[in-house]
């Protein structure tokens, strides 16, 4: 499966194309929320100005990638130092509370649009 790959022109990162990858990855996501965020501003300027049916898709896409961005980074961040007999650091108790109540709470935010569109009835 290697050699397949490799015929492929796939191969391992060195530093350089990490650093720029992970870079060009920053920037997308950046991007991706400050246009999730104009939406969503959109939507409840028009649905207060207008009175139209809020669309919950905006809403529901920035929370999702702004959670699943956290919940990533505390996994990434545990597991760095996991094995590390010399770091003696904070729990980051605070953060994982966050996380919680933001996928808790888009959960429930979604079932109450879905509720009230009457998708489940």
């Amino acid at each position: 499966m290697k050699k397949f790959f490799n015929k492929l022109g796939f191969r391992k990162m060195d530093e350089m194309e990490q650093y720029i990858a992970f870079k060009a990855q920053r920037n997308a996501l950046i991007f991706l929320l400050v246009a999730l965020f104009v939406w969503t501003i959109y939507e409840a300027c028009e649905t207060i100005l207008y009175d139209t049916m809020l669309n919950p898709i905006p809403c529901f896409l920035l929370a999702t990638a702004s959670s699943i961005q956290l919940c990533s980074q505390l996994v990434m961040a545990r597991n760095a130092v996991k094995d590390d007999e010399n770091y003696v650091g904070t729990s980051p108790l605070v953060k994982t509370i966050i996380c919680i109540c933001v996928i808790v709470g888009i959960i429930i935010t979604f079932g109450a649009v879905m509720l009230i569109m009457g998708v489940g009835a």
